[in-house]
C-alpha cells in the first residue's frame, strides 16, 4: 500500500494531506513523502520510477552490517533503522525494520509493520502545526519529525516499564508468611522480569539504530551546510536519544539487580528446605543407632532378659531424638 503526503491546498505549508495511491493513479509531483506499507512488487516499481530510487527488499532491511543500513546510491541516502512495534505474526512486541530514503526534497519510507510512532506522527502532520514554518513540508524535516516521534514513543515505553519494574521491586522484598504463595510470587516475578528485560533490550536496540541514523544525518548536514534550524533539531533529538539510552541502561541494570535478588530469595527458600531435611536426618540418627544396636542377632545381649527392655529402648530412642532437636533450637539453627 502506498500513502502519499503533500501540502494541503489552502492550508499553508504547515499541514500535510495524506491519501492512498493505487497502481492506476498518478503520483502528484508535489509529493514530499511516500510511505510504503507492505508494498507489492508492482507498487515498488511504481515508486522507483517516480522517485528515481531502488526500494530495498524485506530481506535486505534485516541486514545488520552498517554498510547495508546506511549508504548513498545515485544521489539518494538510504537509512534503515529498527523500531519497536507490534509484529503481525507475534503477540509480543518486536523490532520492525524501517528504511528511510531521502532524495532531494522527497522522503520515501518502506516498512512492513505499523509502529505506534508512525501513527502518532501522521496524525500530528495531518493537522496544522500552527508554527508558520515551511520546513515541515520538506523531506528532511519530515524525517526529523518521524525520528523524533520514534524517540517520544520510546520515552513513553521506558517510562511505563520503569513504573512496572518499581511495582515489581516492592513485591519482591515484601514479607509473605505463606511459603507456597511466596514461591508462586517469586516464579511470577522471574517471568515478569524476563519480559520487561526483553522489551527494554529491544527498545535500546531501536534507539541505537536511530542514533546511527542521526549521527549520519548530522555529519551530512554539517558537510552540506544545511539550514541551522534543521541542524539544531537533529542535535537536540540526538541528545534526547542518548539520554534515553542511558535510562534504558539504568533500567537494564535495575532488572539485573532484581533478578539477582529474586534468585537469591529462591536459593534461600531451597536452603531452608535442605536445612529442614538435614535437621530431620540428625534428629533421627541417634534413635536409628539405638534401634540398630538392639536389632543385632547376638545371644549375649544383656537387655534381652530384662522385663522392661523393650520400653527402655523406646524411651532411649525418644530421648535421643528430643535432645538434638532442643539443642538446635537453643543454637537458633531452627
Amino acid at each position: 500500500m502506498i500513502f502519499i503526503h503533500q501540502p494541503a491546498v489552502g492550508a499553508g505549508s504547515t499541514q500535510l494531506e495524506r491519501r492512498v495511491v493505487n497502481l492506476q493513479d498518478t503520483i502528484p509531483e508535489d509529493t514530499v513523502w511516500l510511505d510504503l506499507i507492505r508494498p507489492s512488487r508492482e507498487e515498488e516499481l511504481k515508486v522507483e520510477a517516480f522517485a528515481g530510487i531502488e526500494v530495498p527488499t524485506r530481506e535486505e532491511m534485516k541486514d545488520i552490517e552498517p554498510s547495508e543500513l546506511l549508504y548513498v546510491e545515485e544521489g539518494a541516502r538510504y537509512m534503515t533503522g529498527r523500531v519497536l512495534s507490534k509484529v503481525s505474526d507475534s503477540e509480543e512486541p518486536g523490532l520492525a525494520g524501517i528504511t528511510f530514503i531521502l532524495r532531494g526534497n522527497r522522503l520515501v519510507t518502506v516498512r512492513y509493520e505499523e509502529p505506534q510512532a508512525f501513527r502518532m506522527y501522521t496524525q500530528r502532520a495531518g493537522r496544522s502545526m500552527g508554527n508558520g514554518s515551511s520546513a515541515s513540508t520538506s523531506g528532511e524535516s519530515i524525517l526529523a519529525g518521524l525520528i523524533e516521534a520514534v524517540i517520544d514513543r520510546a520515552a513513553d515505553v521506558l517510562q511505563l516499564q520503569g513504573e512496572r519494574i518499581d511495582r515489581l521491586s516492592g513485591k519482591i522484598f515484601e514479607v509473605q508468611e505463606d511459603p507456597s504463595a511466596r514461591n508462586t510470587a517469586l516464579q511470577d516475578t522471574l517471568r515478569a522480569l524476563g519480559r520487561h528485560g526483553d522489551l527494554i533490550s529491544k527498545q535500546r536496540e531501536s534507539l541505537v539504530s536511530m542514533e546511527r541514523i542521526l549521527l549520519s544525518l548530522s555529519a551530512t548536514y554539517r558537510t552540506n551546510k544545511a539550514p541551522r534550524d534543521l541542524r539544531e533539531d537533529v542535535r537536540s533529538t540526538l541528545r534526547d536519544l542518548q539520554s534515553l539510552e542511558e535510562h534504558a541502561t539504568f533500567l537494564n541494570n535495575k532488572i539485573q539487580f532484581l533478578l539477582d535478588a529474586t534468585l537469591g530469595l529462591v536459593n534461600l527458600e531451597q536452603n531452608n528446605i535442605i536445612k529442614l531435611f538435614s535437621v530431620m536426618a540428625v534428629v533421627f540418627m541417634p534413635p536409628t543407632l539405638i534401634a540398630s544396636i538392639y536389632g543385632m542377632n547376638f545371644k549375649s545381649l544383656p537387655e534381652l532378659e530384662l522385663p522392661y527392655g523393650y520400653p527402655m529402648a523406646l524411651v532411649m530412642m525418644v530421648v535421643a531424638a528430643i535432645f538434638p532437636y532442643f539443642f538446635f533450637r537453643w543454637k537458633k539453627w531452627l
